[in-house]
């Protein structure tokens, strides 16, 4: 075993890796990063949407608001303007006085009208514009005042001079003023609108850089991941490389020590063994007939045979000879009776196809399998029966070992060491072995070797 993994070495293969540094501190940095550009992404696009949502809520609809109530002024001036062309008519039989009545209407519509305005107004309207238009109304009002003064008083003549000098320009005056605030209103609100654009053009351009630098980060983190995922698969492919060649040293230093102990056993303990029995025996034929020493000599002689088959029943446990000489398919003619006489499980026994020569070091690896499927039997199925199937198949060697008794669980992460040590001979043999559940229950164990691994495997 020690010269197997010196050879190891020799061939500059660690045994057991260096440290390598977890991949999991980089990946967590660039979850955090990803983390990190999210939120800070999205407090980013939330402080833009409540900006648009400002601004249309307190901008866009407030301008379109003022625009109405100056829509409404205008109207309202232009229907003051129509009754002053209908006072000045020649036509006209009714005296101005007549027309107090429709300009107190217009007068209280355009306080509420002018009231409403600024109270809407956009926030970019100079203090004299907001008293520019509030100025002249008052002033227009005054002029009315005087104007139906002079009318009562009789003045007709002088009250449409007035109308004509002072309240028609005061009027156009009025006109113009509304007319820019309207025309100031528009151009405010496209330059809302622009900024509003600005904004989703903004926004559309910090999108895609952070979907790009979203895919950038993603990317790299992906290939961190792969290249790390491709050194630990290496690193696994070398250590199941090792393990391989461990077990395989394990096992063929295992087999060459049980192989040694079975012929020491066979040879030495069993050769010393049956010259006791024969000196024993001659001991007993020269003491006297119905001594007690012949009567002892004879039971000493029966312990000491006993003895020596014990010991040649486990060398051939250890190593069975036969396996060597004879081939497999004999010793598992010999072997089956056996197990079947010492635990009194029946053993149904089957074969089938062409039978062929396997090499010893396979079939060493075959029987133990075999040996080790039929302990797990005795020890956990509780059952009492089982069958054993050998295939000699054209593409290899098939073997089954079924039993209709309690099953078995297999534990994640601490599987039995015989169940261990047959997927080890199995990978050993090139083959492939399943632990199945039959229909009736129980547990099929079937082992599947390769033709060509069974005449040049070597240990």
């Amino acid at each position: 075993m020690e010269l197997k993994i010196a050879a190891l070495y020799s061939r500059g293969v660690p045994l057991s890796p260096g440290p390598r540094r977890s991949p999991t501190s980089g990946l967590f940095l660039g979850l955090v990063i990803t983390l990190a550009a999210v939120v800070a992404y999205s407090v980013y696009i939330t402080r833009q949407i409540s900006g648009l949502r400002e601004l249309q809520n307190n901008l866009v609809d407030r301008n379109r608001k003022d625009s109405l109530q100056l829509l409404r002024i205008q109207n309202e001036v232009n229907a003051l303007a129509l009754a002053m062309r209908d006072m000045l008519a020649n036509d006209e039989p009714y005296p101005l006085t007549a027309w107090t009545a429709q300009f107190q209407r217009i007068r209280a519509d355009l306080d509420d009208a002018l009231r409403l305005e600024q109270k809407f107004a956009v926030s970019d309207r100079t203090p004299e514009q907001r008293q520019y238009l509030q100025a002249s109304l008052s002033q227009f009002w005054d002029a009315v005042d005087r104007t139906f003064a002079l009318a009562r008083d009789g003045k007709e003549a002088e009250a449409r001079t007035q109308i004509r000098i002072s309240l028609q320009a005061r009027q156009e005056a009025l006109s113009s003023a509304v007319a820019r605030l309207l025309v100031q209103n528009n151009e405010s609100e496209e330059q809302e609108a622009l900024h509003i654009r600005q904004i989703y053009d903004r926004v559309q351009r910090q999108v895609y850089l952070f979907l790009t630098a979203t895919l950038i980060a993603i990317l790299l983190t992906s290939l961190y991941l792969i290249r790390s995922n491709r050194q630990l698969f290496a690193q696994l492919a070398q250590l199941s490389e090792q393990r391989s060649e461990l077990a395989q040293s394990l096992i063929s230093t295992q087999e060459s020590t049980l192989r040694h102990i079975s012929r020491e056993l066979h040879d030495e303990f069993g050769q010393v063994l049956t010259a006791i029995g024969s000196m024993l025996s001659r001991a007993g034929n020269q003491a006297p007939e119905g001594s007690v020493l012949r009567a002892d000599l004879r039971e000493v002689c029966e312990i000491a045979q006993g003895t020596l088959d014990k010991v040649r029943s486990l060398s051939q446990a250890l190593h069975p000879v036969m396996l060597d000489e004879a081939g497999l398919e004999s010793t598992l003619d010999w072997y089956l009776p056996v197990v079947e006489r010492q635990t009194g499980i029946h053993i149904s026994y089957e074969k089938s196809g062409t039978s062929f020569t396997v090499d010893g070091n396979a079939a060493i690896h075959v029987y133990r399998v075999l040996q080790e499927a039929l302990n797990n039997i005795i020890r956990h199925a509780g059952a009492k029966e089982a069958s054993v199937r050998l295939g000699f198949l054209a593409e290899g060697l098939e073997l089954d070992v079924e039993d209709h008794g309690k099953g078995f669980v297999a534990q994640a992460g601490n599987p039995g060491m015989g169940l261990v040590a047959m997927r080890e001979r199995a990978e050993l043999l090139g083959g492939t072995i399943e632990f199945m559940k039959p229909s009736q229950g129980g547990t099929l164990v079937r082992l599947k070797v390769p033709r060509e691994k069974l005449n040049s495997h070597a240990e």
